[in-house]
């Protein structure tokens, strides 16, 4: 197996803490894998990484690796869960129509048989078990993922704390969003395990739920399928410099037929909701600019009234830079390339995120630290030639 080559120059971002966010995306999970490839030669290498679903697990895989360790490990996952089908029929190299059907043929496979070291269908279904039983609520067991992950993924490094990690998992009976943090876990005397990130993952009616302390979980991605909010309530002392990675965007074309409107739904279902998000941080830094602002402008003698002084260290921000790059789809794919775990279809969006960053990387304005006031800025590279897309706040 071939895959795009590393990048051989390299940059220096802005010194912050250095935080990679990755969406959830089923099978589309290998572009973020050679997003990261691409961007550790780029002298990206996180200092905390926050993921949903199969973002947690390539986050899980990352952070439970030592950097000199970590492609390998994820080549080494992604080359498994994708051995099922690594044949490639003549009508491959053909028109749009013929590779459409080569995927759907594809992604048929998996959803019938599974996909090796991930998750394999139920003998008998799901609805031949006695309701209330386990694997009554599931079409798929995901045991396979657990020793998957026991043997690609160091737990014991990820709850040293050499790298944080936080994956996001639904509560079933709550409903609530609940994040499994390393440092936080540290505190309280708990560790990270398996169970953890397969309840980050555990997308329901495919997949059981994952019990935790007691409570049964569900995909993260039910609630938000971004951990950027998460991150950006966590730590508001230190700068950050977030590098998150999308699997589904939020804008596209007019659907033209069945298979194109279903793919859209999903797009929009599935895309996080990232630029709400960046939209609710930026007001919120604008409004506690505004009140320094305001209270510069006071006398001398209002500006020690305790009111003034707990005000103005409330609102007192750090920078942050939120570089967002997201997978554009291409023609031929439709509403199955998330569980589409094809040979083919992995080597192409493992080297889309190679490629991506490649791009984006000639256009380093990201790098530069927020200035003339700025507090927080977004850009959103396009993956092409074109410059980055810049909004701040001021």
């Amino acid at each position: 197996m071939t895959f795009a080559s590393d990048a051989t120059s390299a940059a220096t971002p802005a010194k912050a803490q250095r935080v990679l966010v990755l969406q959830g995306g089923g099978a589309l999970g290998s572009y973020q894998a050679g997003a990261y490839q691409a961007l550790s030669h780029f002298d990206f290498e996180p200092d905390w990484i926050a993921g949903i679903s199969i973002g947690a697990v390539n986050a899980a895989l990352i952070a439970g690796n030592e950097p000199a360790k970590r492609i390998e490990r994820l080549k080494e996952f992604w080359q498994t869960v994708s051995s099922a089908a690594p044949w490639v029929p003549v009508p491959i190299t053909k028109g749009e129509q013929e590779r459409s059907f080569y995927n759907e043929t594809s992604a048929a496979l998996v959803a019938t048989f599974g996909a090796p070291g991930f998750f394999a269908p139920r003998i008998p279904p799901a609805p031949l078990w006695p309701k209330g039983s386990p694997e009554s609520e599931s079409y798929y067991d995901t045991s396979p993922l657990r020793r998957t992950l026991e043997r690609l993924v160091d737990f014991d490094r990820i709850n040293d704390l050499k790298c944080r990690l936080s994956v996001g998992a639904v509560g079933v009976t709550s409903g609530n969003l609940r994040y499994f943090d390393n440092v936080e876990f540290k505190r309280v005397g708990k560790r990270i395990g398996p169970e953890h990130i397969m309840a980050s993952g555990a997308l329901p009616p495919g997949f059981p739920s994952i019990v935790v302390d007691g409570e049964h979980y569900w995909d993260g991605g039910i609630a938000s399928n971004t951990p950027l909010d998460f991150v950006l309530d966590t730590e508001t002392d230190d700068d950050l410099l977030i590098f998150q990675l999308d699997l589904f965007s939020a804008r596209g074309p007019l659907p033209q037929s069945m298979l194109e409107a279903a793919e859209r739904e999903k797009d929009i279902r599935f895309s996080s909701r990232t630029r709400m998000s960046t939209d609710k941080n930026r007001e919120l830094h604008n409004t506690r600019k505004a009140v320094r602002d305001l209270i510069d402008k006071l006398p001398d003698d209002l500006k020690s009234d305790p009111s003034a002084v707990y005000l103005r260290e409330t609102t007192r921000e750090n920078a942050v830079t939120v570089v967002h790059l997201i997978y554009r789809s291409k023609n031929y794919e439709t509403s199955s390339k998330d569980y589409d775990f094809s040979h083919v279809a992995m080597v192409e969006h493992w080297e889309a995120g190679v490629r991506d960053v490649h791009r984006s990387m000639q256009h380093k304005d990201w790098l530069e630290w927020p200035q003339n006031g700025e507090t927080m800025v977004t850009y959103d590279l396009l993956g092409d030639e074109s410059p980055p897309k810049k909004e701040q706040a001021k």
